[in-house]
């Protein structure tokens, strides 16, 4: 898996981070957390990739450390400023310290397969009270389906239904449900709210559409991806959790 990723790096930024679609996507997910973070505060980004939201973090003045299973995203979060380390999502239990927020965006936990052996090192890491955020593939997307079927590829249209898929880089995906999210990190995380990113605006490969439709189509998502219904149509789904105080 990670020779997959140290192969995208070096073009995972052109490719979602400065697309039209990336930014939009990205941004809305930022209007939901933006007020969870304070400065000063210490934040965990896990599954950083190339340290977009790692420096935005650090921009707001938060302690930022950050880990990814790609040593070539480690190396480009790091020429950016950022304090990353090689380090995979799974084994982040091996970390130390305090954090008062966990930031995982755009499914780097859709790559593990047993979340329920994240909720003891998470619990550890997070003190009690704060919260973690995390932004997972969608089980299912209105987008993709139509797009996928319009094409006659059922395959693609219908992947996303299926508990894990082969993705093109050869990368095992997993769309764990909302009930198995709640699960997982159940008792020691309670979710307190989540919503979609990715109704309107569509997956970051579909292309073609001008600068003045997406802004239209984000304008609309805006007021209605995080409804009941319409936010498990989504591309992703943004779940914010807060570290129980009692467990």
């Amino acid at each position: 898996m990670t020779a997959a990723f140290d192969q995208l790096a070096p073009q995972y930024d052109q490719l979602w981070t400065r697309s039209a679609v990336g930014h939009l996507q990205r941004e809305a997910v930022w209007r939901h957390i933006d007020a969870l973070f304070k400065p000063g505060q210490a934040a965990l980004d896990l599954g950083c990739g190339t340290g977009e939201d790692a420096l935005r973090l650090m921009r707001a003045g938060l302690r930022v450390r950050a880990i990814d299973a790609s040593a070539e995203m480690v190396r480009i979060a790091r020429d950016r400023g950022v304090d990353a380390e090689a380090l995979s999502i799974e084994n982040c239990g091996h970390l130390e310290g305090s954090f008062d927020i966990i930031l995982s965006n755009f499914g780097a936990l859709n790559c593990v397969e047993d979340l329920e052996s994240l909720r003891e090192p998470l619990a550890r890491l997070v003190r009690p009270g704060g919260y973690m955020a995390i932004c997972v593939i969608g089980r299912f997307c209105a987008w993709e389906t139509a797009w996928a079927l319009l094409r006659r590829q059922p395959a693609k249209a219908f992947r996303r239904w299926r508990k894990s898929v082969m993705s093109s880089l050869g990368i095992r995906v997993f769309h764990p449900s909302t009930n198995h999210l709640k699960a997982a990190f159940h008792p020691r995380f309670t979710l307190v709210g989540w919503c979609g990113i990715g109704l309107c605006v569509p997956p970051s490969y579909i292309t073609g559409l001008s600068g003045g439709v997406l802004q239209k189509l984000d304008a609309f998502d805006r007021r209605v991806a995080h409804r009941p219904v319409l936010r498990g149509l989504c591309d992703h789904r943004l779940f914010v959790f807060v570290r129980s105080a009692t467990c």
